[in-house]
């Protein structure tokens, strides 16, 4: 990007190139550019110059510092000002930082905490609060989610969108696999998914169901038994460092400290000729020596300590159960905190997955936040959701409101003052269909028009008093405009699936709930791309896993690479498509192994 905002290049293309290579590392120089040109998002994209010389430039731009970071939550506390110990400056932002990363201030003695948010926790605040609002009470001192018997089995059927950390494809498909749902497990898999581990996930899965096993080394039995002699935890390197290479325990820290660092390499070398030496000592020979070191390496990027996927497991059970028991309460908690896995679309079909209503928004009666209707097991949509609709005049409904609801689209413009283009949005929405006989939207778009026209012809406004001609008889919007709109404005449809606009174009299709009576068979599917995740195989070629839904539930799918390449440039999230692959089982989980698409 910023070796092609040097030759001036238009940001439209800049954009684009640079989403084609989204996830994909590894690729300079020249080499680049000739993998650039083979990279499936990019394949009929005509790369002239100056794309050979902005990509020859990029290449020598890697590694070179392009301005100062500063870590989003790391705090260091002195005993007296902090300048009498280390140099400071002023960030960008007016905050002050120090002038040292976090492993010179640890080697300098320094007190470095890192304070993090978490969506999560509100999530979890939230939803008690809404529940103790309804007048029910909720004992968060003697809550023991994790021994519910109900929140187990929702976590082993992996149906946990929405729940913090465990919500993403390839957690539920493990957690479907594993089909356990105990806590131990839980915090066993919070740590076993990492970029890296992909091949230990599916033996860790195959030992857990009684697939035969044994440690690689007799001394590992003690370090390594609980998690059926796989490395899990960043502890489990240093136990094996210390019993099979005889490594000191300060050794051995520095080792797991090293793995998931950026620039390791050189210094893994003298840790990997230790270690090899250290075991030879001892008596392992060359082959275990090699898979133990392996496994080591899967570390790389990053991973997790057992006390800290114990802490996140906590709080995912949490989320568990509050969703097991409080689906309604839950699901408004986490569309309004916001910044979860998915989309608010894909939030928005799990609650109606599990038999809530979804009631369009209203300035009678949503808030600024998504919430449990009292009388009804049913979601009121905020005002949070209506695409630019501003945060004052959302304060301003709420405030006028107060005094008394609004009774007419009229009372409802003089009060509040919003924006034309507000209206428009608040009516495409659905905001203000109770302030119409029979929710007729063409008259409501009929009585703004003549509205903004009166308020141009006087000089003073508000307009109170006034009194609109009477309405022509205008026929209501066509279904599927009314749809599109209400899509176009919430990004989501409130009473019916996005798919379910494709009508006839579904013929033949196989429903999400039911893949698993076509188990080894080819179908068709429609599906609302939701997520993606790009990987590379180990020959270097690119594949993607992505998740679809339809209005009966969530499959993932696999596209190999010869699949990617022919469809990467018309995968688009928030479109639907008509999917045919055949239906793969393993351990209980079912994917979609995708041969062919095409966009409705």
């Amino acid at each position: 990007r910023e070796a092609a905002k040097a030759f001036a290049m238009p940001s439209g293309e800049i954009g684009r190139i640079s989403k084609g290579l989204s996830g994909i590392r590894g690729f300079y120089g020249e080499s680049f550019f000739t993998s650039l040109q083979k990279m499936p998002a990019l394949a009929k994209e005509v790369l002239t110059d100056p794309w050979p010389e902005i990509v020859k430039l990029a290449s020598r731009l890697i590694g070179i510092p392009r301005h100062i970071s500063v870590h989003p939550g790391g705090v260091v506390i002195t005993p007296k000002p902090i300048r009498n110990y280390v140099p400071i400056q002023v960030a960008a932002k007016g905050v002050p930082i120090i002038q040292w990363d976090k492993d010179g201030a640890e080697e300098a003695g320094l007190v470095k905490i890192d304070l993090l948010g978490n969506r999560s926790l509100g999530v979890i605040r939230d939803c008690i609060a809404s529940i103790e609002d309804s007048g029910r009470s909720f004992d968060e001192g003697y809550w023991q989610p994790e021994e519910d018997q109900q929140t187990c089995e929702t976590v082993a059927k992996g149906k946990t969108m929405g729940c913090f950390y465990i919500e993403s494809p390839a957690m539920r498909l493990l957690q479907k696999k594993a089909g356990s749902g105990d806590f131990e497990q839980l915090v066993l898999q919070s740590s076993i998914i990492r970029p890296a581990a992909n091949a230990f996930v599916r033996e860790y899965v195959r030992r857990l169901h009684g697939g035969k096993w044994k440690h690689l080394h007799p001394q590992l039995a003690l370090a390594l038994d609980e998690t059926f002699g796989l490395m899990v935890y960043q502890e489990d390197v240093s136990r094996v460092a210390v019993a099979l290479a005889g490594f000191s325990h300060a050794r051995a820290d520095g080792l797991r400290k090293v793995i998931s660092k950026k620039d390791k390499l050189l210094r893994l070398k003298d840790y990997q000729r230790e270690f090899d030496k250290g075991c030879a000592e001892r008596g392992v020979d060359k082959e275990t020596r090699k898979q133990l070191w392996q496994m080591m390496m899967s570390f790389d990027g990053y991973s997790f300590c057992k006390p800290h996927s114990a802490s996140y497991a906590r709080v995912s059970y949490q989320a568990a159960y509050l969703k097991t028991h409080y689906p309604a309460e839950f699901m408004a908690a986490v569309i309004s905190n916001q910044g979860g896995y998915y989309s608010t679309s894909a939030y928005v079909s799990e609650a109606k997955r599990l038999g809530l209503s979804v009631l369009a928004p209203c300035v009678n009666q949503s808030g600024i936040r998504w919430k449990k209707e009292k009388s009804k097991e049913s979601l009121r949509v905020g005002l949070m959701s209506v695409k630019g609709l501003a945060e004052v005049t959302m304060d301003r409904i709420l405030q006028r409101r107060a005094e008394q609801n609004y009774v007419s689209s009229i009372d409802f413009w003089q009060r509040v003052s919003p924006h034309k283009d507000e209206c428009r949005a608040l009516i495409q929405a659905g905001a203000l269909d109770n302030l119409c006989a029979e929710s007729n939207r063409s008259k409501l778009f009929w009585e703004l028009s003549q509205f903004n026209c009166l308020a141009k012809n006087r000089k003073s406004s508000p307009l109170f008093g006034v009194h609109l001609p009477q309405a022509p008889p205008l026929q209501p919007c066509n279904t599927k405009e009314l749809l599109r709109q209400e899509y176009r404005v919430l990004g989501f449809l409130c009473q019916d699936h996005p798919i379910l606009m494709y009508g006839d174009k579904l013929q033949g299709r196989t429903c999400a709930c039911n893949l698993e009576q076509h188990k080894g068979k080819r179908i068709s599917f429609a599906g609302w791309l939701l997520s993606g995740k790009l990987v590379s195989t180990k020959t270097g070629e690119v594949m993607e896993f992505l998740t679809f839904e339809d209005e009966t539930g969530v499959v993932e799918t696999v596209f190999f690479p010869k699949v990617y390449r022919r469809y990467a440039r018309v995968l688009s999230s928030g479109c639907a498509y008509m999917l045919q692959g055949t239906v793969e089982e393993e351990y209980g989980a079912m994917t979609l192994t995708v041969h062919g698409l095409r966009k409705l």
